[in-house]
């Protein structure tokens, strides 16, 4: 038979264990009173007291115990404590009971405040319940444990769960640098670690948009492996976001050097010749790099590469963007991109063949027995629904979406929640449904399967590399680019969005997509807010009886050629400034100008370099101050275009023959006005002298333009939504009639 303090200390676990605390502890009571000298039942007794919130009383049981034994004793005694309390707070973090488990490790602390596994533990309960500040941080001392501790006391898994835990909870915090930098002496799988770390920075660049975050902790990730690839993309990347322009260019370089085959290769390379396009003024070695990066994907195309993992698929997508910012050739560039499309289309079909053999049974199956009577689903894929260009351009079309007729369905990549965004807000506002997505191209992907979505359009073409991976998988029967940049040239990609003005009659025989032209313009808005301008004539020093001429655009645009004409306007014209305004490195791109003007003979006193400004809307109230715009060419403007316009600012710009090389000609013909559309170099300085010198030519344009708000397509985005819904619904019907 059991004897009766046996079945005391038995009850009494029981209790402790179902949590019946002061059960337990009379019970425990009991015990000792009947075998005062068995030292478990006083650290269970303890234990009790701290789980229904008498701490002092907990600690005062420990303590007469063992304040009675000798030094090994008290050693003894101490870790048979401390093996009780851990066990407990192993148990109560499986059943999910953080608090109480968080409760009992700082009482572990206390007893042991060099348990550094122990005190990982207690951070990784504070991130899970959000209550770790800075100074309990510091007050743990980890850090410290970290950098003094014998490394074989780490628990390496542990580490890593607190690592990605730190950085899913907690990203932004000052101290998570230091503890990334105290990890890596402890660091056995460096690979693991690395990948954790980099999924971190992704979030932290794009989604909270702190890169510069992000460029301290991969910097660390290169502390263990110096040439890792993964990890130099992302810190070239990183480095163009924060506007280190130079720092971005060579850790760009430093990628094509540990390139191992072609297609890291022309990643590497396209990510050196984003970083010099974005500097701005590197004209020379741009080139250079462009025509490297051609030859490259010529390789490309012509060379037995064999498979190449997804990411990498996806990542070259992106890696023939820059070709219409040196050159007006669409021929030429658009197969580069056909080519480029076509191979990567076999290689996204082979690593998400479930998928995509999903998708086609389901198409097939839908023209054999195609469903009339429900609303059309339109789906749209963009990480630019909020505060961006496209964001502010395409949400007039879901101002007036006919909502009754169709369901519209909003695929928001990389939504982020995290930041104060109230156009990506109105935007999630204004769908019948708002899919709040990452980045992760098979989830997108199987969203839109899963919605059954009839057509779907994608805003951002080459400029997402997700967008791309997504449209290859082909998700829904019919698929539509509009918008955000040129057709991608995938070959799922059933019909481009374009109007009678944007792409050439002959365009057809280059692109792999079917022109869809509406009938006046491919796109519309009904205005945009205007703050109060933040710039004066005099805050310049520029008389205020001068011609002032402006050009507001991003490195990208900035084109040797270019610039030159638009010196030669500002020669021809007496008592002429030009404004330069835009994203770019500051330095370079003086530089740039300042030596073109050299060069033709204009003083660099007439030009200015504006900074940034607080938003668009100050931005666009400051184009006032402009008497002439001057577009840029071989990739004219979009949005700044628009804004121009609705400004009633004149414009000069160079029409070609690509779509990029067409959208201010396509704007202002919706908005009645060919005076500054020039189709040659020559005709584009004549117009630009001409409006400069005829004040009465500018202001009659300015006239016009603001009375074209009334009456142009351009301005009426409710018409352009009609027309839109109406190509949906001849797709459709070209679709099931097939």
């Amino acid at each position: 038979m059991m004897s009766k303090d046996l079945t005391e200390e038995r009850q009494a676990f029981e209790k402790l264990i179902a949590g019946e605390y002061s059960k337990a502890c009379d019970l425990y009571q009991r015990a000792i009173e009947m075998e005062p000298e068995v030292r478990s039942n006083y650290w269970y007794l303890g234990l009790a007291l701290l789980l229904q919130g008498q701490e002092t009383e907990a600690q005062i049981t420990w303590m007469l115990v063992i304040g009675e034994g000798d030094e090994e004793q008290v050693e003894q005694w101490t870790a048979e404590l401390v093996e009780v309390l851990q066990t407990a707070a192993n148990r109560l973090e499986e059943l999910a009971d953080l608090a109480k488990a968080w409760v009992i490790r700082q009482h572990v602390r206390e007893i042991d405040p060099n348990d550094i596994n122990n005190i990982l533990k207690i951070v990784q309960l504070s991130l899970q319940q959000e209550r770790l500040t800075e100074e309990a941080l510091r007050e743990l001392e980890i850090i410290k444990l970290l950098t003094l501790e014998p490394k074989t006391k780490v628990d390496p898994d542990l580490l890593m769960q607190v690592l990605q835990l730190f950085l899913d909870k907690a990203p932004l915090d000052p101290l998570l640098p230091e503890f990334v930098e105290a990890c890596l002496p402890n660091i056995g799988k460096s690979a693991e670690f690395t990948n954790i770390l980099m999924s971190g920075c992704i979030k932290i660049a794009l989604n909270l948009k702190r890169p510069d975050q992000a460029i301290v902790l991969t910097k660390l990730a290169l502390h263990l492996n110096p040439d890792n690839l993964e990890a130099w993309r992302h810190l070239a990347a990183y480095y163009q976001s924060t506007t280190e322009y130079n720092e971005g260019i060579e850790a760009a370089k430093k990628c094509y050097e540990l390139a191992q085959n072609l297609p890291d290769k022309v990643f590497a390379n396209y990510l050196l010749l984003r970083g010099l396009m974005n500097a701005g003024g590197y004209w020379e070695e741009a080139v250079s790099v462009s025509d490297r990066q051609e030859s490259l994907m010529l390789s490309l195309n012509q060379e037995e590469v064999g498979l190449v993992d997804i990411v990498t698929t996806f990542r070259l997508y992106t890696s023939a963007y820059f070709f219409p910012y040196f050159r007006d050739n669409p021929k030429k560039n658009r197969t580069i991109h056909n080519q480029l499309a076509e191979f990567c289309q076999s290689r996204v079909e082979f690593h998400a063949r479930e998928l995509v053999e999903r998708c086609r049974k389901r198409h097939l199956s839908r023209q054999v027995n195609p469903a009339t009577s429900k609303p059309l689903k339109i789906g749209y894929l963009s990480h630019c629904l909020g505060t961006h260009s496209v964001g502010w351009l395409s949400r007039w079309l879901f101002e007036y979406h006919d909502r009754q007729k169709y369901d519209i369905y909003g695929y928001f990549v990389n939504y982020r929640s995290e930041i104060e965004d109230p156009l990506q807000r109105w935007f999630a506002e204004h769908m019948s449904y708002a899919r709040k997505l990452g980045m992760n191209y098979f989830e997108v992907a199987e969203q839109i399967y899963q919605d059954d979505i009839d057509i779907l359009v994608d805003l951002d073409s080459v400029t997402l590399d997700v967008a791309c991976g997504v449209m290859a998988m082909k998700p829904s029967p019919i698929q539509v680019v509009w918008l955000g940049w040129d057709a991608p040239g995938i070959p799922t990609i059933d019909y481009m969005i374009a109007d009678p003005y944007v792409l050439p009659e002959n365009a057809g025989d280059y692109y792999r997509e079917k022109i869809w032209r509406l009938p006046q313009t491919y796109i519309a808005v009904d205005g945009f807010e205007v703050a109060v301008p933040t710039l004066r004539r005099d805050h310049l020093e520029i008389p205020s009886d001068a011609v002032v001429y402006l050009s507001a655009q991003r490195g990208y645009k900035r084109h040797l050629d270019t610039a030159r004409l638009q010196m030669r306007i500002i020669k021809e014209v007496a008592n002429s400034y030009f404004l330069i305004k835009g994203y770019a490195d500051q330095e370079t791109i003086k530089k740039f100008f300042l030596q073109i003007a050299e060069e033709e003979g204009v003083s660099g006193d007439r030009l200015r370099f504006l900074p940034s400004v607080p938003s668009e809307a100050v931005h666009r109230a400051n184009l006032g101050l402009a008497d002439v715009v001057l577009d840029t060419y071989p990739y004219n403007g979009a949005t700044t275009t628009l804004e121009t316009l609705w400004m009633g600012v004149p414009l000069v710009t160079r029409v070609g023959e690509q779509f990029a090389a067409r959208n201010s000609y396509a704007m202002m013909m919706n908005a009645g006005i060919a005076e500054g559309i020039a189709w040659n170099d020559e005709e584009y300085v004549e117009w630009g002298v001409r409006l400069g010198k005829d004040p009465q030519l500018r202001q009659q344009i300015s006239w016009r333009l603001r009375q074209s708000r009334q009456t142009s397509p351009l301005w009426n985005a409710k018409q352009f939504a009609r027309e839109m819904e109406k190509a949906y619904e001849q797709m459709w019907l070209t679709y099931t009639e097939s």
